[in-house]
């Protein structure tokens, strides 16, 4: 198949008149980055998304999109053919409409670590909301978000580690410290003072509540502050750390936990440092896009609002 351009245009939408429908619902499709979320958008029933996009990629003679287990991942020539209708769309969109308005961005797809997204984004980023911010919040671990944040599946993904490659571009967002701590009870039946004086040979018969079975966060605590490996097996496993912290408040044992979810119960006195190492471990999350110019005024927003409160952190 030739794809020699025959009206001197550039680009994938040379070759003659396309129509405007199918490129108003391939374009929505491309922003939102699913069938679903487009058809909402467009009040279409979600057959005739599918329909008019097809009749699209065969008017073009070339793939637009690759269907994913969760929504749908531009090709190249999508992202060309985005960057040639949209700001001719965008403008006949607010004639057509009367309103000398521009249309509301879409939604925000942000992705993180549930605790991080529920302890500290979502209530820094509520002001925003009644501005006319629409978010749509996804948790998960940091390699899924980021193989779906390089899919398109995502605008912004808070990852616990900083993305390889060129196709995301990320900035430090926060340090979360980890701290040992336990009910006030079991730091009694421990001792004031023990674990400084003895390392981890004062927590043995004490029950460890963790986050999954491989002890991912209490392992790295034991080796950076006792120079140890940590062995034997949990007591409580909680696959979320806000359920490891209400268990180690209500007395099921000690465990590492990130300072700023347990930052109220300490003060409160209802939970307990054991130690204060001088060298606390620390991890570095980033925030992290596909590089280049975001369509969504709102990811800007999004981003650099949460880059600015997580100082305060």
């Amino acid at each position: 198949m030739s794809h020699r351009k025959t009206d001197g245009t550039s680009g994938v939408a040379g070759g003659g008149a396309l129509d405007l429908n199918q490129l108003r619902t391939f374009l929505t499709v491309h922003r939102s980055g699913s069938f679903t979320a487009a058809a909402a958008l467009l009040g279409l029933a979600q057959p005739t998304v599918t329909a008019q996009v097809r009749a699209l990629e065969r008017r073009l003679g070339r793939r637009l999109f690759e269907r994913l287990p969760r929504g749908v991942a531009p090709t190249p020539v999508a992202d060309e053919l985005a960057a040639q209708v949209a700001a001719p769309l965008d403008a006949l969109a607010v004639v057509a409409g009367g309103s000398g308005r521009e249309a509301p961005p879409g939604p925000v797809h942000l992705a993180g670590p549930a605790e991080l997204l529920a302890v500290r984004v979502l209530p820094s980023l509520a002001p925003l909301v009644d501005d006319g911010l629409r978010l749509r919040v996804t948790p998960g671990l940091t390699d899924d978000l980021l193989a779906d944040l390089g899919r398109g599946l995502f605008d912004l993904v808070i990852a616990t580690r900083r993305p390889r490659g060129r196709v995301l571009a990320a900035e430090p967002l926060m340090d979360e410290e980890f701290v040992l701590v336990a009910a006030p009870g079991w730091a009694r039946r421990v001792g004031p003072g023990r674990v400084a004086a003895d390392g981890p040979a004062a927590l043995r018969g004490v029950p460890l509540v963790t986050y999954a079975e491989d002890l991912p966060i209490a392992r790295r605590y034991w080796r950076h502050v006792f120079g140890t490996r940590l062995s034997g097996p949990s007591a409580v496993v909680v696959p979320d750390l806000r359920g490891v912290l209400a268990a180690v408040v209500a007395g099921a044992g000690i465990s590492v936990l990130p300072r700023y979810l347990c930052q109220e119960e300490l003060a409160a006195g209802t939970l307990v440092l054991l130690l204060e190492p001088e060298d606390p471990p620390i991890n570095t999350a980033f925030l992290a896009q596909r590089s280049g110019p975001a369509d969504n005024p709102h990811v800007t927003l999004v981003r650099d609002h949460l880059l600015r409160a997580a100082r305060a952190w």
